[in-house]
């Protein structure tokens, strides 16, 4: 039987071996979220951010059908460059091993980031916004959810995409028995909102009473995540209702071109980009580099707890 071994960017390999902080970050955000070279720079951005919250970022990608665990800036700005084209396979838990054994370029969801995020041993894992049950789609569900209730990764985002069904995502979430904390907040952001009127399950204020729940977890030896929501940065929010209208109006129209799957959730943020003027990519970008800072300080308190 053939051994699976992961390839470890040296000082991400190093900082695990020395029990210090590390954060997984998907690579998606590269080839299937924005042109290039903005995808990179976005990339690299979050990278920053994690860094200023004291840790070290490690994004996880796949090159000629091999994982790393901590992408170079060459390696990101390869995947970069393939952006928008069919070279580059989204990498959930069902593609890893096809991409793996055709040698192929792939980047990871989700999903697929936080399925060797905890085979690489590191356990909290920041991103944007989550998958989840999709607008008068309910039987389209993001593999996501799933893979919170699977495997023990700690999630920081900003919730679920808002162009999802947000309460039939939550309902899935309680099913599959994933806490949902909310840091600052006692609601579940709305991605480019900072509201959305649904509720958490805890309000935390710090990294350390976040890494205090993730040690009790640990101590429990429970098998599924949590996830941590942080709402957008104030200065680049959007307004509920103004996000909401851009989002109906690019849902109606995937759904009169039909469509659906995994090309969806790619064509309605773009879409929803030229409705709302690029307001809605500034609070993309702001909500990732702050969700990088927020896991970089969640990570070194579970660090020091350790």
């Amino acid at each position: 039987m053939t051994r699976f071994e992961l390839t470890f960017n040296p000082a991400v390999k190093a900082a695990l071996e020395a029990g210090e902080a590390v954060v997984a970050l998907e690579s998606t955000v590269i080839t299937h979220g924005l042109p290039y070279p903005q995808n990179v720079e976005t990339a690299v951005l979050m990278e920053t951010a994690v860094r200023e919250g004291g840790a070290l970022p490690a994004t996880i990608g796949i090159i000629a059908g091999e994982i790393v665990v901590g992408l170079s800036e060459e390696q990101m700005d390869y995947l970069g460059k393939l952006a928008g084209g069919d070279s580059v396979r989204k990498c959930s838990r069902r593609d890893l091993p096809l991409v793996m054994a055709a040698k192929e370029d792939g980047s990871t969801t989700v999903a697929g980031t936080m399925i060797i995020a905890d085979l690489a041993g590191i356990g909290i894992f920041a991103t944007g916004g989550i998958g989840g049950v999709h607008r008068d789609h309910p039987f389209d569900v993001s593999a996501d959810l799933m893979e919170l209730g699977r495997t023990p990764v700690n999630v920081i985002s900003s919730g679920a995409k808002s162009i999802l069904d947000l309460p039939a995502t939550l309902e899935v979430l309680e099913t599959q028995g994933v806490a949902i904390l909310g840091y600052g907040t006692d609601e579940l952001p709305a991605f480019y909102s900072r509201n959305s009127g649904l509720p958490i399950d805890r309000r935390v204020e710090s990294p350390q009473e976040v890494a205090a729940i993730i040690q009790a977890r640990r101590a429990l030896n429970f098998d599924s995540g949590m996830l941590i929501t942080v709402p957008v940065p104030q200065e680049e929010a959007m307004p509920f209702d103004e996000a909401e209208a851009a989002i109906e109006t690019a849902t109606r129209e995937a759904d009169e071109r039909g469509i659906h799957g995994p090309a969806s959730t790619p064509w309605l943020l773009r879409r929803i980009v030229e409705l709302t003027n690029g307001r809605s990519l500034n609070a993309n970008v702001a909500l990732l580099r702050n969700n990088g800072y927020i896991a970089g300080q969640i990570a070194t308190a579970v660090a020091e707890l350790q």
